[in-house]
């Protein structure tokens, strides 16, 4: 019973993972407004009816995606022995700095609302859990959650979109040098 759940855990995983990759290679040949299921399917070579196992929509799928990204870097983030400061920001810099292209493909479209609003959600989990270890009071943890996650949302937003051309290293250090006042008055 556990060795099948586990083979279909594993074909679940791999259908997701095989619509993700179709639909991010076809974004990228496309553009976002292009792309239809039939041509995502096609692609991962599944049904449409897996598809819609899986995902609502094309928007679902991208969207689906991110879940991925927040547990990669809670990943990173355990494996380091003494994290710094907002050692989740440095894979978050360079996951943005990987998916420059896929961004700008989808940014402004209408699905960019949707990823914009995830991905600030992805975002300020992190950061909540950040902040709770530093030691922010409970009673600011959440306004100052939001605030520092609209300060790297943005900043990162910034520099994907090629108006900051500092490296990866220096959107950490303007992140953390910003963000260090910020967190010890909420202590």
């Amino acid at each position: 019973m556990v060795r099948a759940k586990r083979d279909v855990d594993r074909r679940v995983r791999r259908s997701r993972q095989q619509l993700h990759e179709a639909l991010v290679a076809l974004i990228l040949e496309h553009g976002w407004d292009r792309v239809t299921v039939q041509a995502v399917c096609g692609r991962a070579g599944v049904g449409r009816s897996t598809f819609y196992v899986h995902f609502a929509d094309k928007e679902d799928l991208l969207v689906g995606g991110l879940e991925h990204v927040r547990d990669d870097l809670r990943r990173h983030r355990r494996a380091m022995k003494k994290p710094p400061p907002f050692a989740f920001v440095t894979g978050l810099i360079a996951h943005a700095d990987g998916s420059r292209r896929l961004f700008r493909a989808v940014i402004g479209k209408r699905a960019g609302v949707a990823v914009q609003r995830r991905f600030r959600e992805v975002v300020g989990e992190l950061m909540t859990e950040e902040l709770r270890g530093q030691g922010t009071s409970e009673r600011l943890l959440g306004v100052t959650s939001r605030f520092l996650t609209g300060a790297l949302v943005e900043l990162l937003f910034a520099w994907v979109e090629g108006r900051d051309r500092a490296p990866a290293s220096e959107v950490y250090r303007q992140f953390v040098q910003l963000a260090g006042p910020v967190t010890r008055a909420t202590r």
